[in-house]
C-alpha cells in the first residue's frame, strides 16, 4: 500500500448531506461529495492487512485494497479498471449498498472502518466524468444468441458478460424503461434516473438489444422463445408482495409499498401513471415495516408533504452497536438509521397492527397496535407474544405495506415447467444456474430470493459464466473475484 500508516493518521470521512428542509423540496439526490484529497486520505486508511475480508465480505469479491490503492495514489484510471473488473454498475452499488464489505474491514475491529462505498461511488463518478468509462463492444461475434428476461441489476450484468463474450444478447423488459426496481423501486433521491439511462446507453453501444413493453411469459410465450434462442436467462425481481391479512385490509388507504413508490417515481419521470393518486400530502402516514422499503416510503411521504409519519416494525429494536452473538466479520443486524429516518419520522419497535379501521365510505381512518414481545418457546423457537393491555388505537388516512416479497411471479416458470425449491424460488443448481430445463438458467432474486443489488449484480456475473460454458464448452468470462484483470 502506498500510505501504510495512513489508518494511524486518517479519521473516517463520511460524504456531507444537503439540509433536511432544502433536499425535501425535491427528489434529487443530496449528497455533497468529499475534495479530492479528502478522497484520498480515505483511501490511505486501507490497512495492507494480511488477510482482507472486505473480499469475502462483499459478494462481488471486488479488489477493494487494490482500488484504495490507486485513489490514494491518485489514479483515478487505474481505479476504475480494477474496480469494474469485479463489479459492472459501481454507480448503482456506490449509492444502494449497504456495505457489508465495511462490516468485514479489519480496521473496523476497533476503530471506523474504510469508507469503502464512497470510495466506490467516487471512482465511478470520476471514471464518467473524465471519460475512462467507454463502450466496449466484443471484437468477434459467436453465432449463439441469449434472451435476458428482466432488466434489473442481475439481468443487466448477465447481458453484459454474455455480449462481453460475443454472444447476441437480447433483454426483455416489460415496463417501457430499463432498470426494473432500480427505475420503478428505488426512489430519485436515491438514485436519479439519469444514471439508469447513461449505463444503458453504453450497453446498447456495446451491441445488446433492448426489447420494453414485451411481458415475456403473456406477449411472448416461452416456446417461442426456446425456439428463436440458444439459451435464456430468468432474471426477474422479487416481485409478489407480501400482505397483512388483518380486519380493514381492503379499506382505501391501506397501500402497498411498491404500488405506492413506482407511481411516485413515474410521475418523477413524467411517466404515464396509471390508476387512482397515491399521495401523503396532508395525510397521517404510518409506514409498517423497518427495511429500506419502509425508509423509502418515509422518505417519500416527506417529500409529499405528510402531516405525520409513524414508523412500525415488528422486531423488537436492536442496538447500535455489534451484537454478541453476530462478531466480526459477519454482518451484524445492528441498529440503522437511514436519511430518510434523518427527515422526520416516529419509529416505533416491538409493535404489531392488529387491525384497521374505517368510516361508512370505506376510508381508512385509523388502526389498532399491539406491544409484543419474542420469547423462546418449549420447541426451541421464538414465538410472538402480545403484550396485555397495550392495545392502542392511532390515527392514520393513509398506511404503506412495506412487509417485503414473498418471490417471484410464476408465470414464466409455470410455462416453461420448472421446479422449486422450499423457499418458493425457482431452482437453479448453485453450481451452474441451471435449472431443471435444458437451456434455461435463472439468477439473481428469482433464484436467490428477495436480497441485495450487489447479490443480483454479483448472480447475474455468475449466471453469465455457466451460460457461456454450456454454450461453448468452456467459459472465459469471470467467476466471483476472478476479475478481469490481473492483481496490482
Amino acid at each position: 500500500m502506498g500510505k501504510t500508516t495512513g489508518f494511524l493518521e486518517y479519521k473516517r470521512k463520511n460524504e456531507g448531506y444537503l439540509p433536511v428542509e432544502e433536499r425535501t423540496k425535491n427528489y434529487n439526490e443530496f449528497t455533497t461529495p468529499l475534495k479530492e484529497a479528502e478522497l484520498k486520505e480515505q483511501g490511505a486508511r486501507c490497512m495492507n492487512c494480511g488477510i482482507p475480508f472486505c473480499h469475502s465480505g462483499c459478494p462481488l469479491g471486488n479488489l477493494i485494497p487494490d482500488f484504495n490503492d490507486a485513489v490514494y495514489e491518485g489514479r483515478w484510471d487505474k481505479a476504475s479498471e480494477i474496480l469494474h473488473s469485479t463489479n459492472n454498475f459501481p454507480e448503482f452499488t456506490g449509492r444502494l449498498c449497504p456495505a457489508p464489505c465495511e462490516e468485514a474491514c479489519v480496521l473496523g475491529i476497533n476503530e471506523d472502518p474504510v469508507s469503502i462505498e464512497n470510495i466506490e461511488k467516487n471512482i465511478v463518478e470520476t471514471a464518467f466524468k473524465n471519460g475512462y468509462i467507454k463502450a466496449m463492444p466484443p471484437e468477434t461475434r459467436t453465432d449463439k444468441k441469449v434472451a435476458v428476461i428482466g432488466s434489473g441489476p442481475s439481468g443487466l450484468a448477465a447481458a453484459q458478460q454474455l455480449n462481453r463474450a460475443g454472444h447476441e444478447v437480447t433483454v426483455f423488459e416489460r415496463d417501457e424503461r430499463i432498470g426494473g426496481l432500480l427505475r420503478f423501486g428505488i426512489p430519485d433521491f436515491k438514485l436519479e434516473k439519469t444514471i439508469i439511462d447513461r449505463r444503458v446507453k453504453l450497453l446498447e453501444e456495446e451491441g445488446i438489444a433492448f426489447k420494453t413493453g414485451v411481458h415475456v411469459g403473456k406477449d411472448i410465450k416461452a416456446t417461442a422463445l426456446e425456439a428463436e434462442f440458444d439459451a435464456v436467462v430468468l432474471c426477474g425481481g422479487a416481485t409478489v408482495r407480501r400482505g397483512l391479512p388483518i380486519e380493514g385490509a381492503d379499506l382505501k388507504g391501506v397501500v402497498q409499498a411498491m404500488d405506492f413508490l413506482p407511481q411516485n417515481n413515474r410521475r418523477v419521470s413524467k411517466l404515464k401513471v396509471s390508476g387512482e393518486e397515491l399521495t401523503a400530502k396532508g395525510k397521517d402516514v404510518i409506514v409498517i415495516g423497518g427495511g429500506d422499503t419502509g425508509s423509502d416510503c418515509i422518505g417519500t411521504s416527506r417529500r409529499h408533504g405528510a402531516k405525520s409519519i409513524q414508523n412500525f416494525e415488528i422486531m423488537p429494536m436492536a442496538t447500535p452497536d455489534r451484537p454478541h452473538n453476530q462478531p466480526w466479520p459477519f454482518w451484524p443486524m445492528r441498529l440503522r438509521e437511514s436519511t430518510s429516518h434523518k427527515e422526520g419520522v416516529e419509529r416505533h419497535f416491538s409493535i404489531m397492527t392488529k387491525k384497521f379501521i374505517g368510516d361508512a365510505k370505506g376510508n381508512l381512518t385509523a388502526l389498532v397496535t399491539v406491544e409484543v414481545e419474542w420469547k423462546l418457546g418449549a420447541d426451541k423457537r421464538m414465538q410472538l407474544i402480545e403484550r396485555e393491555g397495550t392495545e392502542k388505537t392511532w390515527p392514520c388516512d393513509l398506511a404503506l405495506l412495506a412487509l417485503g416479497f414473498t418471490g417471484s411471479e410464476q408465470t414464466l416458470a409455470d410455462q416453461f415447467k420448472l421446479e422449486f425449491d422450499d423457499r418458493g424460488n425457482i431452482k437453479a443448481s448453485e453450481s451452474d444456474y441451471h435449472t431443471s430445463r435444458k437451456g434455461v438458467f435463472a439468477a439473481g432474486d428469482q433464484r436467490r430470493g428477495q436480497s441485495l443489488i450487489v447479490w443480483a449484480i454479483a448472480e447475474g456475473r455468475q449466471a453469465a459464466h455457466h451460460v457461456d460454458r454450456y454454450l461453448m464448452g468452456q467459459s472465459h468470462l469471470p467467476l466471483k473475484g476472478d476479475g478481469d484483470l490481473p492483481r496490482v
